[in-house]
């Protein structure tokens, strides 16, 4: 166990829908943090309750019969990941093996989980377990984790139905929108800020005389002093330094191709885009660079080597601003984009130019 492990999980896992106690999050993520990238299976992994609660930060005498109480109900809960039509229900763990006698405890993962933690390509968010067990109120790990998987786009909107739908906090008092807004976003804004890597702000959004959209804008917390490079899915104690050193010099040749200032995780995102081709990446950099418009530079990166934009042919010209007369930035929302990249929705068709294409389904 170490704090500086990395927590990589799909997004459509992050954003599924379920509800687990502070005390179960914090196993559930300092499991996820053993993970290897390497590993092609789920392993048990064994830790010495006395240490492992410390680590926790579950401060109680009777620790091993609490431990047990807490994985019997987390092995009890279930989570809904949704996949277009299909909804996966499964629980987190598949055994939790206590040894009489020895003080220590095996866990191991769900093996319907496989696709949505290990081999990782695409679609993914991962950061230093450090960020959330400080962490003292359980939407606001789930809020850290939701915003995290968006930081690089630096802002996103979120209904708020769907929002409770994924925090569990759709009943009772929370169906009254100034008790949630109070008691989760308020709440996480400070923690986040206080404890993280990211902080945020949000703008709420009517239709009509109702709050029913809230916009988020992402930062960096650098006062923490864990910039964003951490959230590349690299880290010295899982990876040989050689495997560190050829994904670190990946990403800052792809940075280095940007005249903009883009993050590291943006950077690889972009590279894993591209499967790992730097030279797709500069060509299309070149045409997006070249586009009238670019409203979002790493949104449109994504889009131009997932749909494989093609410069002009024949004998346009270039305009003196460096834009090409007759290719223009495809012109639809650049924010339900990113949600789609990000594996928060479903397949849809836009318009544009009074044709009919389809936008990208997350897979």
């Amino acid at each position: 166990m170490n704090e500086n492990y990395l927590v990589t999980k799909a997004n459509t896992l992050i954003t599924s829908n379920y509800d687990l106690s502070l005390e179960e999050q914090r196993i559930i993520l300092t499991l996820s943090s053993m993970v290897q990238p390497t590993d092609e299976n789920f392993k048990p992994y064994e830790f010495k309750i006395k240490e492992f609660t410390e680590f926790l930060g579950i401060e109680d005498k009777r620790k091993y019969s609490k431990i047990p109480k807490i994985t019997k109900s987390l092995m009890q809960k279930v989570l809904e990941i949704k996949k277009d039509d299909d909804i996966l229900q499964v629980a987190w763990l598949s055994s939790a093996h206590y040894r009489k006698g020895t003080g220590t405890v095996e866990l191991e993962f769900s093996p319907k989980l496989k696709p949505f933690m290990l081999g990782l390509k695409e679609f993914y968010t991962s950061y230093r377990l450090k960020n959330v067990l400080e962490l003292k109120g359980k939407y606001s790990i789930r809020m850290y984790e939701i915003l995290k998987s968006n930081e690089f786009k630096k802002a996103c909107r979120i209904e708020v139905d769907e929002l409770r739908k994924m925090l569990k906090a759709d009943t009772g008092s929370y169906l009254i929108y100034q008790n949630f807004k109070n008691r989760i976003i308020i709440q996480a804004r400070k923690e986040l800020k206080d404890k993280t890597d990211i902080s945020f702000d949000f703008e709420e959004i009517k239709t009509g005389r109702k709050i029913t959209t809230l916009k988020f804008y992402i930062k960096a917390n650098k006062t923490k002093n864990m910039a964003s490079e951490e959230a590349c899915s690299t880290l010295e104690s899982k990876y040989t330094d050689e495997e560190e050193k050829s994904s670190m010099e990946l990403i800052n040749t792809v940075k280095s191709i940007f005249k903009e200032d883009i993050t590291a995780k943006e950077a690889e995102f972009i590279l894993n885009t591209a499967n790992g081709d730097v030279n797709i990446i500069k060509e299309k950099y070149d045409i997006v660079s070249q586009m009238k418009r670019v409203d979002s530079v790493v949104a449109t990166m994504i889009d131009a080597i997932r749909k494989d934009y093609q410069a002009p042919k024949g004998k346009e010209k270039v305009e003196k601003d460096g834009a090409f007369n007759n290719y223009e930035q495809r012109d639809y929302d650049f924010d339900e984009l990113e949600r789609k990249l990000l594996g928060w929705d479903k397949q849809e068709t836009v318009k544009e130019t009074g044709e009919e294409f389809q936008q990208l389904s997350v897979k």
